[in-house]
């Protein structure tokens, strides 16, 4: 595999609003159309909608499975990484394993994935997802994106 290849994670709940689904879905397509590979948690809601534009647009597909089986995967992953029963554990190796991270919406599990990405001091992109702030003071840590196409634009720009 070429080492200079670019990888992307998103990240977001396994239970996505018909917006999220719709906005994931987007940001798979457009990084597949960039020849950028997508890192997930391979699950469904927002997981499986940006696996599955990205698949259909000739796209690379990663998903870190929290179980012990690859058949847990959404049907748009290509490349299951099984993480042997570590659960929410695994979000590390999700944000660990890109470049940047695009967050759409999401639940706790999606802000300790943002969390991670800040710490490793990686770029990160939201679409209608956390927001921080800091004793009452907003923080500009994550960068807030209007839509699929946006976002994929400044992960892309902050990376290189």
């Amino acid at each position: 595999m070429d080492n200079k290849r670019i990888f992307i994670a998103v990240i977001g709940a396994s239970k996505a609003t018909p917006e999220e689904t719709r906005l994931a879905e987007e940001v798979g397509k457009e990084l597949a159309l960039r020849q950028v590979t997508l890192v997930c948690g391979g699950m469904g809601g927002v997981m499986e909608a940006a696996c599955r534009g990205a698949a259909l647009n000739g796209g690379l597909t990663i998903g870190i499975l929290p179980g012990n089986s690859r058949e847990e995967a959404n049907p748009y992953v290509q490349i299951p990484i099984i993480s042997s029963s570590i659960g929410f554990a695994r979000n590390v190796m999700v944000v660990k394993s890109a470049q940047a991270v695009i967050a759409v919406g999401g639940a706790y599990g999606t802000l300790s994935e943002i969390a991670y990405a800040l710490q490793s001091g990686l770029p990160v992109i939201t679409l209608n997802s956390w927001s921080m702030s800091q004793n009452g003071k907003a923080d500009d840590a994550v960068i807030k994106a209007g839509n699929a196409l946006e976002a994929v634009t400044m992960a892309l720009d902050l990376i290189n």
